[in-house]
């Protein structure tokens, strides 16, 4: 009768060792997800973290809380190129141009004089500079300046800005956004007519232009 039982309910030790087993495996399960996060975070260089939190407030159109983000990325890390970038585009968006071209104008000085020449991601980051400061001297009718920084941007890095991939395309609803190249060769052509015969600025079209961010 007594074997019966412990048939029927397991030995007691027998218990004990089994929830002792399942508590270990999510100890240690908790602590190697606690030693990965930490080792990451570790790894990071100073202001990395901020500047990826500030790249998520910007996708989703929290400027303030992107720009508050990107400024503590600078305090941890002045002159962190991500971070300058991420406040040029809060100002591109929330229309502070005359920010937007002073903060792209000292991220292009600063690449110049740091960047490294096998850096393809700072090289990327120039010609991005590049293209988006045009884009405000575009916006701003300033027109000979937009298409020095569109070539300038293009002779750094085309490759950089071949324009949205489908994933914006679809997003944006813009199956042929306009691209750096195709804005520099339209400036160009319009710039070389008489004045009274241009025509460099076409809102629907306009529009359709998108930032860059490598």
């Amino acid at each position: 009768m007594n074997q019966e039982i412990h048939r029927e309910q397991g030995h007691p030790r027998s218990r004990v060792l089994k929830r002792f087993i399942k508590n270990m495996g999510i100890l240690i399960l908790v602590m190697f997800s606690l030693w990965a996060l930490w080792e990451m975070y570790a790894k990071e260089a100073p202001g990395d973290y901020a500047t990826r939190e500030g790249d998520i407030r910007l996708t989703e159109g929290n400027y303030d809380e992107a720009l508050a983000s990107f400024n503590r990325a600078l305090r941890e890390r002045p002159n962190h190129r991500g971070a300058l970038m991420g406040r040029a585009l809060v100002f591109i968006k929330t229309k502070q141009y005359d920010k937007a071209t002073a903060e792209l104008t000292y991220l292009i000085d600063y690449l110049r004089k740091n960047l490294e020449p096998d850096d393809p991601t700072g090289v990327g980051l120039m010609a991005a500079a590049y293209a988006n400061r045009g884009i405000v001297h575009d916006t701003k009718g300033r027109y000979k300046e937009a298409l020095a920084d569109y070539i300038e941007a293009l002779r750094t890095d085309q490759g950089a800005l071949d324009g949205p991939g489908i994933i914006d395309k679809v997003i944006y609803g813009t199956p042929n956004p306009s691209t750096v190249r195709g804005r520099a060769i339209y400036l160009k052509e319009q710039l070389a007519l008489p004045p009274e015969k241009r025509l460099l600025r076409v809102p629907e079209i306009d529009a359709e232009q998108r930032m860059h961010k490598p």
